[in-house]
């Protein structure tokens, strides 16, 4: 049987606005190839998935894709009146046709005698029909929608529950599975992973796991990108454009301490030979200059020894200051240094002394119909992780934690305590003001010259003079970042860090919080990070927790 044809791009040009999204990306995914796009929000992983799909057209250049495509949009093709069976029956509409001429095919093979001129032809079709049917398994189909509505969370729908009464969530879960059912040869998703749980993300890398054609992923999801992707393609600005990856997420990680590794090696050499310039053309010029003043013991033979001197001048001067030139001006740039929430010393402004103890107690804290604490204490240098689904309650907490959210029972905090929060939504109160006017504002004139925003690695120099009501909500979280990794509290609550953050920043970030004094809780969904947490954690229940009421937390 023909196999499944590849998925190309040629030099993909798009420009959104005025701004070039893709500036000449091109792209080979060949069958069984499950490539997985990363980089930071707005690089245009999801404008590649659309010029793959056909979705939108580029400016220059141009795809080849598969007949049989399927790209998960944001909605389906579907009005409100339709039915989860209507959205079923068109993703097995193939599969069914694939039945109905096989069926077709074995009537006139019946029907037709075996010496007749026509038989021989039919039979070959029938065999090459029969082949793709198994290796498509049609038989199985119905028994894998069933399993993939399962899989999904979907199961216990009715088959004609309109689609108007689905919530967002299901309806993007029932545009998935659509996809899974009728596994295409080309297959494009955008953050298929979001708003599944555990168990929906794990069976959704199984079913994408065992697609035979082209899969171009775009996702934040390294657990997902890491059991899932063959191949990662960071699109993220480089010299010579986007840089592809063997392997899956750690194979990109090792790769990427690597390159750290290399690079801050070289730039340690390159400084040592800088220095080493410097001192020798400053200190043979002065040691060898021919208007330099004369010793007693030199004036009898000066005039013999200037044209000497001139001489070594050339041939050792020169040179050292030609070659400290070429390398000032070739000379790798400086890594960024990694992020730290550690406190830096400013002038006049004593920084906070750790101490032993808690630094906010919870006892019988109620949030009605949204939490309950029994008891908890966040103690200094604390690393606590608090999980649980959608409506357990984990931004409850750590608005109680913060004082921003008036809770029953009794809070406790430590005096002068230092609170800071990033929360899921970021906002700014003046969104006229430049990133680099808001950061000085926020910080003060003096901390801000201490900590650079440009040293911190957050933002692009070319962001600093926007203003941030321009800014896309991945860049307005990383200025927020930025604000607390400059003058961190004592206690720190993070809500959904890792949201709208390319991978490479989750890694710089989950790094950042194993060090430096202070507490930290988190409140979390990504696997990944919770896979690899190594200090508490909290899990709490839907809506309400009562695990904490004769105790503290679990470790992870």
């Amino acid at each position: 049987m023909p196999q499944p044809a590849a998925l190309l791009a040629h030099d993909l040009v798009r420009t959104l606005g005025d701004r070039r999204v893709l500036d000449g990306v091109s792209l080979t995914a060949a069958p069984g190839r499950r490539i997985g796009l990363i980089g930071e929000n707005g690089v245009g992983k999801s404008t590649l998935l659309r010029l793959l799909a056909g979705a939108d057209t580029p400016d220059a250049g141009s795809v080849t894709r598969p007949d049989d495509l399927g790209f998960l949009h944001q909605e389906m093709p579907f009005d409100a009146a339709a039915t989860l069976a209507d959205v079923l029956d068109d993703a097995l509409r193939e599969v069914r046709a694939h039945l109905a001429e096989l069926e077709e095919l074995t009537g006139r093979l019946a029907r037709l005698p075996e010496d007749s001129p026509g038989y021989a032809a039919l039979l070959d079709a029938y065999g090459r029909l029969l082949e793709e049917a198994q290796e498509k398994e049609v038989w199985d189909a119905d028994r894998r929608a069933a399993t993939v509505l399962e899989g999904l969370g979907l199961g216990a729908l009715e088959p004609g529950r309109a689609l108007g009464s689905l919530s967002g969530g299901q309806r993007g879960r029932l545009a998935l599975a659509a996809l899974l059912v009728r596994r295409p040869a080309a297959l494009l998703l955008d953050e298929p992973t979001n708003h599944l749980d555990d168990g929906a993300a794990a069976f959704v890398e199984e079913q994408v796991r065992g697609l035979r054609g082209v899969v171009v992923v775009a996702s934040h999801d390294r657990a997902f990108l890491d059991a899932v992707c063959t191949d990662l393609v960071d699109l993220d600005p480089a010299v010579d454009g986007p840089v592809r990856y063997g392997g899956g997420y750690r194979a990109y990680l090792a790769h990427q301490r690597a390159q750290r590794e290399r690079w801050e090696r070289r730039w340690a050499e390159e400084q040592e030979e800088l220095e080493e310039l410097r001192r020798s053309a400053g200190v043979t010029a002065r040691r060898l200059a021919p208007d330099r003043g004369r010793t007693d013991n030199e004036k009898m033979g000066y005039g013999h020894r200037a044209g000497r001197v001139q001489q070594q001048i050339s041939r050792r001067v020169r040179n050292a200051t030609r070659r400290l030139q070429e390398l000032e001006r070739e000379q790798v740039g400086e890594p960024p240094r990694p992020l730290r929430f550690r406190p830096v010393a400013v002038t006049g402004h004593a920084e906070h002394a750790e101490e032993e103890g808690a630094l906010v107690s919870l006892r019988g804290v109620r949030v009605p119909g949204r939490l309950r604490i029994g008891r908890l204490d966040v103690t200094a240098g604390e690393r606590l992780l608090v999980t649980g689904g959608n409506g357990a309650g984990k931004s409850t907490l750590l608005g109680v934690l913060a004082g921003s959210l008036t809770a029953q029972g009794e809070v406790r905090r430590r005096p002068g305590l230092t609170v800071g929060t990033l929360a899921q939504d970021t906002v700014f109160d003046r969104a006229d003001r430049t990133v680099r006017d808001t950061y000085t504002s926020a910080l003060g004139a003096e901390r801000a010259e201490a900590v650079p925003l440009g040293s911190l690695g957050l933002m692009h120099e070319p962001d600093l003079d926007k203003a941030v009501g321009q800014l896309s909500v991945g860049q307005r979280r990383r200025l927020a970042l930025a604000l607390l990794v400059a003058r961190p509290p004592r206690l720190l609550l993070l809500d959904e860090p890792t949201n709208h953050l390319s991978p490479r920043l989750c890694d710089e970030l989950e790094d950042a919080l194993g060090s430096g004094p202070g507490a930290i809780v988190l409140a979390s969904h990504d696997r990944w990070l919770r896979g690899r947490w190594k200090g508490r954690e909290l899990r709490l229940g839907s809506g309400l927790d009562e695990s904490w009421e004769d105790g503290g937390p679990r470790s992870a």
